[in-house]
């Protein structure tokens, strides 16, 4: 017998999913039908733009299901093209860790953190994988020979092609997860810019074919015994005028628009990321991911809503920042319930946005100043708190800045050991300081974390040791410098061993 997944334990394991994220008749239904993943890759779509040209059947989906609106890198982590795009989607990791740079994949870390398909391979060698692509470095390198079957679509058939392959493996075939990516739109953006009716007329193009894809699904003869999970998302966005790499907001977009069992419809959601897509294919299918794989991805069925999230609805246009500009929602200095900021010490004057900890979304606070870098808090999600000495200090300025964050109690076992979770991301100037500190039960703060130097987005994870008796601790986050850089943080919790 193999050692692999079996078809029957993949049911189990996806009914259990079902039962966890949903009501019981949505996991009834999971338990009495195959799970199935169709992923959709629109190379250089921009969602605002699907939202304005003649799409029905993506616009259908996402009446269906989930819209999330998401945001990419820049350099110097990586640029927004296709290379590092789509082995961002398609391997669950961020550039920093698949060191996919550019479009020649060269110095790529892909064995290590291989696509989605592969890792379904290795769970379950029964079931079926197909991709095809008319980019062909997706179906070529990003895609491993693992996959059972890969096609490069020949340029002179380009998305017709794809289009074509796809409906008949889909319509006849057995595929468990299949990848399709179109690459017309991106084609058009380049040629006449995001801005121009050809980039319109393009996404009404992949729409149609879109549709095609949806249609060959439903028409299988085992349909009714099927439980599809179908995602469409993007590699990166384009200018107005065309073309893509660089750091505009333009630039960054993707999304992810999913129809499911357990996505409820016409929702919205801001803190999808662009790893979630193979986190989410792999959930689907009842594949267990291993910490060890070290994911950056999640899976959409599976939400984790912090604090800070619940302040979107709070959020305020800009005051100060002139560039950001008057539409774009996105800071409010009014923490969420339980916490608190205290500015006793922080100087005076300054940018309103930024005068001590504010809590502001990847939008906003990119938009404030290009280029510094914020672009590569990549593993914040939705609302986040951010310090920025650096643009606090735009307008003149009395004093030092000087802040503090605390969270509310989490409730320890007094002698035991605890670990400290946060997301974070720190750019270095001195004589800048972050210091994180916990204090039990109403006492004095102890450092557990000093940062005095560049740190990249990381999920920092620090043991704890609680003191005897202790039933409560609270964290704090101290922000000291002037006219320095920045620290974010996100995503805090403390949980018991």
């Amino acid at each position: 017998m193999s050692s692999g997944i079996t078809r029957r334990s993949l049911l189990v394991s996806t009914a259990a999913a079902a039962l966890a994220a949903g009501p019981l008749a949505a996991a009834a239904r999971a338990a009495a039908r195959t799970p199935k993943v169709l992923v959709i890759g629109l190379d250089g779509a921009l969602l605002n733009r699907i939202k304005d040209a003649d799409t029905p059947t993506l616009k259908g989906l996402m009446a269906a299901g989930l819209t999330a609106p998401s945001a990419l890198y820049a350099n110097p982590l990586a640029p927004t093209s296709s290379g590092p795009g789509w082995s961002t989607l398609i391997t669950g990791v961020w550039p920093d860790k698949h060191k996919v740079v550019n479009n020649e994949f060269t110095g790529h870390q892909l064995a290590a953190y291989p696509d989605f398909m592969t890792r379904v391979e290795a769970a379950g060698p029964g079931l079926r994988t197909y991709a095809v692509a008319s980019w062909n470095p997706i179906t070529d390198i990003i895609f491993s020979a693992k996959v059972d079957t890969r096609v490069s679509t020949p340029s002179a058939e380009y998305d017709t092609g794809t289009t074509a392959r796809a409906v008949a493996e889909l319509g006849k075939g057995n595929p468990d997860a299949v990848f399709v990516q179109l690459d017309n739109v991106d084609h058009a953006g380049h040629d006449s810019g995001a801005a121009s009716q050809a980039y319109l007329d393009a996404l009404h193009g992949v729409d149609t074919q879109v549709g095609q894809l949806l249609a060959a699904v439903k028409s299988r003869a085992t349909y009714g015994d099927e439980d599809w999970l179908v995602m469409v998302t993007a590699d990166h966005g384009h200018t107005d005028a065309g073309g893509h790499g660089g750091s505009s907001w333009a630039e960054r977009q993707t999304f992810l628009i999913a129809t499911g069992p357990t996505i409820t419809a016409g929702s919205v959601r801001h803190d999808v990321r662009m790893p979630d897509v193979a986190a989410t294919a792999l959930a689907h299918l009842g594949i267990a991911i291993d910490p060890a794989w070290g994911l950056d991805g999640r899976p959409v069925q599976q939400p984790k809503p912090d604090d800070f999230d619940a302040l979107r609805p709070a959020l305020a246009g800009p005051v100060d920042e002139g560039g950001i500009g008057s539409g774009v929602i996105g800071f409010t200095h009014t923490p969420p319930s339980g916490w608190t900021v205290d500015n006793a010490r922080m100087g005076t004057g300054g940018v309103t946005e930024w005068r001590g900890w504010s809590f502001t979304t990847d939008e906003f606070w990119t938009k404030a100043e290009r280029d510094q870098r914020r672009e590569n808090n990549i593993r914040a999600r939705g609302v986040f708190a951010v310090a920025d000495g650096d643009e606090w200090s735009d307008k003149t300025v009395s004093g030092t800045f000087d802040s503090t964050l605390t969270s509310p109690s989490y409730d320890v076992r007094g002698g035991a050991r605890a670990t400290l979770t946060y997301t974070t991301y720190y750019r270095h100037e001195a004589p800048q300081k972050g210091e994180v500190l916990v204090s039990y039960d109403g006492g004095a703060p102890v450092a557990v974390k000093t940062y005095t130097a560049d740190t990249p987005s990381v999920v920092e994870n620090i043991a704890l040791q609680v003191p005897a008796g202790a039933r409560k601790a609270r964290v704090h986050f101290r922000y000291t410098g002037a006219n320095n850089w920045y620290w974010t943080i996100d995503g805090v919790k403390i949980a018991g061993s």
